[in-house]
């Protein structure tokens, strides 16, 4: 598949007559810009032995957006031509309240690049695709007698941007997506369960695809649900509990994550608002959010405002130091863009949103951890999970999970659920390991009805006195 590079200003727009457009549309205004956008997209699911779905989307189209203080006039449209900018124009003007500001600075200008411009789509043929879910499906039906089921998907996109900003100043961006994901259900006398394991990045599927890469995402699912099928139902009350490494940082990013982005402190919305440069974690607890990372899923060379992604440390040694900021909520708080301002498509405004969040590992060792908790909860994965920004009350599923007594690991549970807030827990943790980890590449973060990709991170951690629900007796 050969397609041309996304230039919208060389096949699409006169680059002047956009620009005159908005400049129009952001008279007397403190900022806004031009956001162009093509994005392309295939997904192929294998289950049951058969290749259930194969499909291809590609669109494109343009946001245009005007800032004025708080509010912010915004149009978009799937045609990307003269006239419909034009019609933008009016739309996004009534955000202007009649003043007479300043554009912002523009963010500043960047050489560096995170993960190569090219198409994952093309990457390899439609055909190799195929076999590679075929071969997946028959490598986990021959591993185990009791696999009933198996779901293998591989997806992958390429999302081109422009945006052209009201003094003139031109960025754009390419940004390769690829993804692997295999499920697998197992049955063992009247009784089902399933594990799943997937990853992947801003990289080309080659590396997804390779023999080896596929077998440990399989044998990771296959073992997640043959440990199920032994597990106890999980016990409920106020225990410690140990969490793993990696993926679990989710609960960090969910519990954590959002109460530090800019509009919600900004509006006092968040259970940390007015607490900079307070202690609200527990000595040693350092958080990071980090869109610099080369070809990690939540990285970004530009955000979606053109402001570069930077390395920002949000808590340093238990002190809340810096926020998620986009360009607006930035300029209203009177500090710097962080690199933050995000949105899921052309159809979408920008706010501040997480990249790739994670806590720096400790000194401990897991094991040492894992020796100290006398009778608790190690949860190694989660699924699903709820929480309130305003309260930072959470509650998490977890997918795979064990019960500790004397510092042994002892049978698997099923059921359980962490439930508490994140401002409670960051207090709370009484043990950093030493083993910090990424997660494999297959994180989404959901906010006001928008979907970014996003990675997570974080060492083995204990934390005292977290509600574990369960259903044994």
């Amino acid at each position: 598949m050969t397609v041309n590079s996304f230039q919208p200003f060389e096949t699409l727009l006169d680059r002047d007559v956009a620009l005159s457009r908005l400049r129009e549309a952001t008279l007397g205004g403190d900022d806004g810009e031009l956001f162009l956008e093509r994005r392309r997209s295939e997904s192929l699911v294998f289950d049951d032995g058969t290749l259930k779905a194969a499909s291809y989307n590609s669109f494109e189209g343009f946001g245009l957006r005007a800032v004025c203080g708080e509010a912010a006039g915004y149009a978009h449209s799937s045609e990307i031509s003269e006239s419909a900018l034009a019609r933008a124009v009016c739309t996004a003007r009534l955000a202007m309240d009649g003043r007479d500001a300043a554009i912002s600075d523009p963010p500043p200008g960047t050489s560096k690049r995170l993960y190569a411009d090219s198409n994952p789509i093309a990457g390899r043929d439609l055909s190799v695709k195929i076999d590679t879910l075929r071969e997946i499906d028959d490598y986990l039906r021959s591993a185990d007698s009791r696999v009933v089921q198996v779901t293998a998907t591989i997806g992958a996109s390429l999302q081109e941007i422009a945006i052209l900003r009201p003094e003139g100043l031109e960025t754009s961006d390419t940004r390769p997506m690829t993804r692997l994901n295999v499920s697998v259900i197992v049955e063992e006398n009247g009784i089902r369960e399933s594990g799943s394991a997937g990853g992947g990045g801003r990289v080309m599927p080659d590396g997804l695809m390779e023999r080896s890469d596929w077998r440990a995402k399989a044998d990771e699912a296959l073992r997640i649900a043959l440990t199920n099928l032994n597990a106890e139902a999980a016990p409920a009350g106020v225990m410690d509990v140990v969490l793993g490494p990696g993926w679990p940082g989710i609960l960090l990013h969910e519990a954590i994550g959002h109460g530090l982005e800019g509009d919600a402190n900004r509006k006092g919305t968040s259970v940390f608002s007015k607490l900079m440069g307070e202690r609200i974690a527990a000595r040693g607890v350092s958080v990071l959010d980090d869109g610099t990372i080369p070809n990690r899923r939540g990285s970004i060379t530009i955000d979606d405002e053109g402001t570069p992604s930077e390395k920002n440390v949000l808590i340093e040694d238990g002190i809340l130091v810096g926020l998620i900021q986009d360009r607006q909520n930035a300029r209203l708080m009177g500090v710097s863009p962080t690199g933050n301002g995000r949105r899921e498509s052309y159809a979408h405004h920008p706010m501040p949103r997480m990249t790739n969040t994670y806590m720096l590992g400790g000194d401990s060792n897991p094991k040492d951890i894992l020796f100290s908790l006398n009778d608790g909860i190690y949860a190694v994965g989660f699924g699903g999970g709820q929480v309130d920004i305003t309260s930072g009350k959470f509650v998490f599923s977890c997918t795979e999970a064990y019960r500790v007594r004397n510092g042994k690991v002892g049978s698997p549970v099923k059921g359980a659920t962490l439930i508490g807030d994140g401002a409670t827990a960051l207090r709370k943790i009484r043990a950093i390991g030493n083993d910090m980890a990424l997660d494999p590449g297959m994180g989404n973060c959901g906010k006001n009805g928008q979907w970014v990709p996003v990675g997570v991170g974080q060492p083995t951690l204990m934390i005292g006195g977290l509600t574990v629900g369960g259903s044994a007796t």
